[in-house]
């Protein structure tokens, strides 16, 4: 019985690390407007390749990203959601936190200059520094 108990507390410490076991890694930098536009005080978002113009499309908090070719499938990498966390970098930028974002677009630029590219939101909650990162990620 209390082998059952101390396995299931170390268990449940290492479960938020264990979501990680099998994910990909890649590079991310920050989706910078015109993503998001301020007129009057009401945010507006410029028409994304998933859902043009919706804003429904938008999570809260603007944890949200665009995807290289690699993760765009056509377009069936609209509304995935993924779980990410900076790993490494120039200048130790990782905050140390997880976050859960969702697709929206598809990388703008040709090439695209990471595998994913995160609004300005979700990239501070994770990077201390505005510079490409390294990433792990799993489709939640």
């Amino acid at each position: 019985m209390a082998v059952l108990l101390v396995f299931t507390i170390i268990l449940s410490l290492l479960s938020t690390e264990l979501s990680f076991v099998f994910a990909d890694i890649g590079t991310a930098t920050a989706y910078h407007p015109p993503y998001l536009l301020m007129f009057f005080f009401f945010f507006l978002h410029a028409a994304t390749r998933c859902n043009g113009n919706r804003q429904d499309q938008f999570p809260p908090g603007n944890l949200f990203v665009a995807v290289g070719e690699g993760l765009w499938d056509n377009g069936a990498a609209c509304g995935r959601r993924y779980r990410m966390r900076c790993i490494s970098g120039n200048n130790k930028p990782c905050k140390g936190s997880t976050i859960d974002v969702k697709v929206v677009d598809f990388c703008r630029t040709s090439p695209c200059p990471s595998t994913i590219v995160l609004s300005n939101d979700a990239f501070q909650a994770i990077s201390r520094v505005d510079a490409k990162i390294n990433v792990e990620y799993v489709q939640i």
